[in-house]
């Protein structure tokens, strides 16, 4: 069956923020909330079998306050998965790829985590260590703001890259079975890491810089350079990077937030903005904007180079008829209509990330 294993899912934050906190206020995803993209039965209708859930913290925290904001992330993951056994269930022995696939056989959704920006570690050796232990299987290098051994692509270079210890960083990641995300992260730093790692790395939710000019998606040179380390990009969502004509309006709204004294890379203080900015409305993109992307990720890297990673409920606009969790068939339908294989869609939707797996659990 050709089921998808997605990439990143900010489920467990948007919980977060709209319960304030309180576990007791959570949306109920199992009987579904309409200010969410995620629930379980909107998982089962976009046939999703394995998801990677995002335990991001900003990039404004402090150390301190970054860790203790990723252990509440993670915690909150667990609770979710206690609250739907007969829906949900962890994968993370030593033999992970074969956890996801006897989960999926269960007919429930393999549940991973991924932890979104570097400085959650605070510079600590240690805390990856033991984020590793709490079932962490990826590690996004930086989120949109540098820390302080990795450059962010939306940021002013600080280190040309990596630093010597954000080199370690990847070598114990390498060492311990986490899998290194350069989703986020400036050229250099992937560039770098590329050459550090002997281990395959993810970009769990990037688009192809050829197809929209946008910071936060995989340059040529990269894509180019991806067979070797033997990675995947996981083709995201999010309009304005897969969407020249988003990415154009959205320009114009980081100029108006920078004359306005706002930072455009603070995601909550993006939307208050918009919600009262007199410019023009944005632009839609659209399925055909995605599918783009993905025909350029297979001819650059390759077949075996590519998956999905949509970003849900970490982007509070998405393309035309991918507006939630269910919609992941008719990315799927649209790409075997131009004539992509069973097999080729098996490898997009799964099989890629689940080697990427394998080869960090081995």
């Amino acid at each position: 069956m050709t089921f998808v294993l997605d990439g990143h899912n900010d489920l467990p934050w948007a919980l977060r923020e709209l319960s304030g906190g309180d576990p007791a206020a959570e949306p109920d995803v199992a009987a579904g909330d309409r200010r969410l993209h995620t629930d379980l039965p909107r998982l089962r209708a976009g046939r999703v079998g394995a998801q990677f859930w995002s335990v991001y913290v900003p990039g404004e925290l402090g150390h301190d306050e970054a860790v203790t904001a990723v252990l509440d992330q993670v915690d909150r993951v667990r609770r979710l998965l206690a609250a739907h056994p007969d829906a949900l269930a962890f994968a993370d022995t030593a033999d992970t790829a074969d956890d996801v696939d006897a989960v999926v056989g269960s007919g429930r959704v393999a549940s991973l985590m991924g932890a979104e920006g570097g400085h959650c570690i605070a510079d600590s050796l240690a805390v990856l260590r033991v984020l590793r232990g709490l079932g962490v299987r990826y590690l996004t290098l930086t989120h949109n703001l540098n820390n302080n051994w990795a450059d962010s692509a939306t940021d002013t270079p600080r280190h040309d890259g990596l630093s010597p210890f954000g080199r370690e960083v990847v070598a114990e990641m390498n060492r311990i079975g986490m899998i290194v995300d350069l989703s986020h992260v400036a050229p250099s730093t992937m560039h770098q890491a590329l050459a550090v790692s002997t281990r395959p790395v993810l970009f769990t939710h990037s688009g192809a810089r050829a197809v929209t000019d946008h910071p936060r998606n995989v340059p040529a040179d990269v894509l180019e350079a991806l067979p070797g380390n033997g990675g995947v990009v996981m083709a995201t969502f999010v309009p304005r990077f897969v969407s020249a004509a988003v990415t154009g309006w959205d320009t114009r709204l980081r100029e108006a937030m920078v004359a306005a004294g706002v930072d455009h890379r603070d995601l909550g203080a993006r939307d208050r903005f918009v919600a009262t900015w007199d410019g023009p409305p944005a632009p839609r993109a659209t399925l055909a904007d995605v599918v783009a992307h993905v025909e350029h990720l297979r001819e650059a890297a390759g077949i075996d180079h590519v998956g999905i990673g949509g970003d849900f409920d970490g982007t509070s606009e998405l393309p035309d008829e991918l507006s939630d969790v269910s919609t992941y068939p008719r990315l799927l339908d649209a790409l075997a209509d131009r004539g992509w294989s069973a097999d080729d869609l098996a490898k997009l939707a799964h099989r890629n990330a689940l080697r990427v797996l394998r080869d960090a659990d081995a």
